[in-house]
């Protein structure tokens, strides 16, 4: 396909390989308000897996709306959380304020509260998208949200990954994998980037999210196509 954004002649691969459940359409929000993205972090999150995917939303532009998608970071406190190498981050909410998500990114991180998990499971019954990044998707699986499902993660951890969580199937060499209606699993730090524009395209449109990944100076990536893993959230 090829699409002039803004004088530059972009050749996009704009279908992506992924494994599970058809990745349907999604509708923002009908009253116009910004699409609620949640990005979960605890102590030593990865910065890539929650920046990566939070530059592509806040870079998203639609006509007649302003700001698209609203981002907020959640964790347990309001405490100052050490990110990456020494990076301090001050979370916008905890998980007993947060305003409801519409998406929630969950990075690779080291915090595992029971709070969180609980938090995860309520939230995949009504989200458009639940989506793990790199060893992010342990969350996910801890909280039962993976059982039966396929998954990707970061290629050094999907055997072990298989091991510990033998209900989850995890899938190497994947960028991403639909894993149901509802959740998302990428694999391992730019990763995160391409499942953010696989769901910048499913709210709105392949032209939108190639505009994106041109703005962001980013080539998005292509994997082969997988099949298996169940459907819903």
């Amino acid at each position: 396909m090829q699409l002039n954004v803004s004088g530059v002649v972009l050749s996009a691969v704009l279908t992506f390989g992924v494994a599970g459940s058809a990745a349907e359409p999604l509708r923002p929000p009908a009253d116009g308000r910004s699409i609620r993205v949640a990005v979960v972090l605890t102590e030593h999150a990865t910065m890539i897996d929650f920046a990566g995917p939070w530059e592509v939303f806040q870079d998203v532009q639609v006509r007649g709306r302003r700001m698209p998608f609203a981002l907020y970071t959640v964790s347990d406190t309001r405490e100052p959380i050490r990110v990456s190498v020494g990076m301090t981050v001050v979370p916008d909410h905890t998980f007993q304020d947060a305003p409801p998500p519409d998406v929630i990114v969950v990075g690779a991180q080291a915090g595992r509260s029971t709070e969180m998990l609980a938090w995860l499971r309520a939230q995949a019954a009504r989200v458009d998208v639940l989506m793990s990044v790199c060893t992010g998707v342990a969350k996910l699986a801890a909280a039962g949200l993976l059982d039966g499902k396929p998954a990707a993660t970061h290629h050094d951890f999907v055997e072990r990954f298989n091991t510990r969580y033998p209900q989850v199937r995890f899938l190497p060499g994947k960028r991403f994998v639909q894993s149901g209606a509802t959740i998302l699993t990428a694999g391992g730090l730019t990763s995160g980037i391409d499942a953010a524009l696989h769901v910048v395209e499913r709210y709105f449109g392949a032209d939108v999210a190639a505009q994106t990944a041109v703005y962001m100076e980013y080539e998005r990536h292509s994997a082969a196509p997988a099949t298996g893993g169940s459907s819903g959230p």
